[in-house]
């Protein structure tokens, strides 16, 4: 498939900082995967794609996008191939309807009007919001308006779509929503970044990377991340409900699988527990 992303040696410190945040930080991602990055609060999981999509500038360091170097030179080039996909969906509305909110984006690439409907039909018919065009994004629910956002991110045919927390403000309902989403966008082939500190969501990943003291602390599949409970403790995060349930259930006496399991692996294991009993 070949890398869609690469940072090399990135060092990277905000001005009032005394110690980098980054500190010679390298981190590729191959196209049409899905990366999740995790890290205590502080570790810098916004600052790092923020610098990817040149939102940021490092002190040191190389950041390639498609094998294109992130200079200010080609700047607008290398967004054109990132969709970023914030936290605050309020924040990204711009126009009083949906679709004036999606279309948003190519009116300031000058696009033709035509191509500009087709694309805001098709990019709401894939978020399930076509029968919202004419509606206030103002007074849709949290999941909605992020639809709405991803719709508009869409619209700009990126490769690659940055989730940035955009699930940390939602109910658990729009926050499955928006999960289920992100999984269909990944196995139509886009590449995915979610900054997250929900677990849960982290392990639907291909990939999970884990960010501690400016460094990757870990980087493997969710499996063998979250099979280091007691690491993940240690670096201030969360572990996710199955495993948290498997110590529960060690602890009334019942043997569990020393695999880690996903929700529905745990469900199906339960449920042949339960038909041997």
């Amino acid at each position: 498939m070949g890398k869609i992303i690469e940072v090399k040696d990135l060092t990277f410190h905000y001005p009032d900082q005394k110690e980098p945040l980054f500190d010679q930080l390298s981190l590729s991602i191959e196209r049409g995967q899905w990366v999740a990055i995790i890290g205590h609060n502080g570790s810098g999981k916004s600052t790092l794609v923020r610098i990817i999509d040149g939102l940021l500038a490092p002190q040191a360091g190389t950041i390639f996008v498609d094998g294109m170097p992130v200079t200010p030179e080609n700047i607008w080039q290398i967004r054109e191939k990132i969709g970023m996909v914030f936290q605050n969906p309020d924040n990204q509305f711009v126009s009083a309807d949906v679709e004036g909110d999606v279309a948003f984006g190519m009116e300031n690439l000058g696009l033709d009007r035509d191509v500009m409907k087709y694309r805001v039909d098709q990019a709401l018919r894939k978020v399930n919001m076509e029968d919202f065009k004419g509606h206030d994004p103002s007074r849709l629910s949290g999941g909605q308006k992020q639809r709405v956002a991803i719709a508009g991110v869409l619209t700009l045919r990126p490769d690659v779509i940055i989730f940035d927390e955009a699930t940390s403000m939602l109910d658990p309902e729009g926050r499955q929503d928006i999960i289920k989403l992100m999984t269909k966008l990944h196995k139509k082939g886009y590449t995915l970044i979610s900054i997250t500190h929900n677990i849960d969501e982290a392990a639907m990943a291909d990939r999970v990377c884990v960010i501690d003291d400016g460094k990757i602390a870990a980087d493997s599949s969710p499996a063998e991340i979250f099979a280091q409970e007691k690491e993940l403790i240690a670096m201030g995060l969360d572990v996710p409900y199955s495993e948290r349930l498997k110590d529960e259930l060690l602890h009334n006496g019942i043997e569990v699988p020393h695999e880690y399991l996903t929700e529905k692996g745990m469900v199906d294991w339960l449920c042949k527990l339960h038909s041997k009993n």
